[in-house]
């Protein structure tokens, strides 16, 4: 794609505002893929890379999740809330079971909407993420340090989060002149708050699916980034190797394969989505 696609502001009843792209598929009742971003990042720049393939075979869903982008402002981040948002945002769109596709971050939202909603979930593509963060001493370490430093800098987040969302335009621009995607990428970069992320990490420091993991019972994808060093591989191995009938997918590249990397990762990951879609 040379243009961002247009997308609307979207009132999600009782939970607040955000930002949605609904693309729709090439037939009427083509499967639908809802896509969840990564921390730091919005949707439209985690998925911007896989939306073109993506959209000829399915109707593609995304939307910037809570303190992200143009997402909802909460006095609180809570993962509960981001996964109930996902499904807030189906109810919205009318959309029964859709398959989840979570990136880093996303995927852990991804993970818990299934276990929250798990009729409400048609299948799971995991890319780049991991069921638990806190397992060596040096993690322990810096998570409980972190947990500390975020707490004492929590109402002063939520502020300074305020002032960044009050300074954004309305909504993304729906055209940037071809070689000029990159002043729209750092746009789209710059909309999520470094305040916000002192909250986010915290909060996503302190996630562990272990105890249900092995419940989940949709068709499910692991898309493991092979040289990942921002989350182990043998991680998120074992992840895959505790959901039932889970399939693994390999990408050759890093954490932010998903934009760096789009020429390895997307068809991996295009890959991961028709298996999903084939075991419905």
């Amino acid at each position: 794609m040379t243009e961002v696609p247009q997308g609307q502001m979207m009132e999600l009843p009782g939970r607040g505002r955000t930002y949605v792209v609904d693309l729709k598929g090439p037939a009427a009742d083509s499967p639908t893929i809802l896509l969840l971003h990564g921390a730091a990042t919005t949707a439209m720049l985690n998925w911007f890379p896989s939306l073109k393939e993506l959209n000829e075979r399915y109707r593609v869903v995304l939307f910037d999740q809570r303190w992200h982008g143009h997402g909802i402002r909460s006095e609180r981040f809570d993962l509960d809330d981001l996964a109930d948002d996902v499904i807030a945002v189906a109810d919205v769109l009318g959309i029964e079971r859709p398959i989840l596709a979570g990136y880093s971050m996303g995927g852990v939202v991804a993970q818990l909407t299934a276990h929250r909603h798990p009729e409400r979930v048609g299948g799971l593509v995991l890319a780049a993420t991991t069921y638990k963060f806190q397992e060596t001493r040096r993690e322990r370490a810096f998570h409980r340090g972190w947990a500390v430093l975020a707490a004492s800098m929590s109402e002063m987040s939520f502020r300074r989060a305020e002032l960044r969302r009050d300074k954004l335009p309305a909504v993304p621009e729906a055209s940037w002149p071809v070689g000029r995607m990159d002043r729209w990428a750092m746009t789209e970069f710059r909309s999520t708050s470094g305040w916000a992320l002192t909250q986010a990490i915290a909060v996503l420091g302190r996630f562990d699916a272990t105890e249900w993991l092995s419940t989940l019972k949709v068709p499910t994808a692991v898309v493991i980034t092979t040289r990942d060093r921002a989350l182990p591989v043998y991680r998120q191995l074992e992840m895959a190797k505790l959901i039932p009938g889970a399939e693994i997918f390999l990408a050759r590249a890093g954490h932010a394969a998903c934009a760096l990397e789009a020429d390895v990762f997307v068809p991996v990951f295009l890959e991961a989505c028709q298996a999903v879609v084939n075991r419905r």
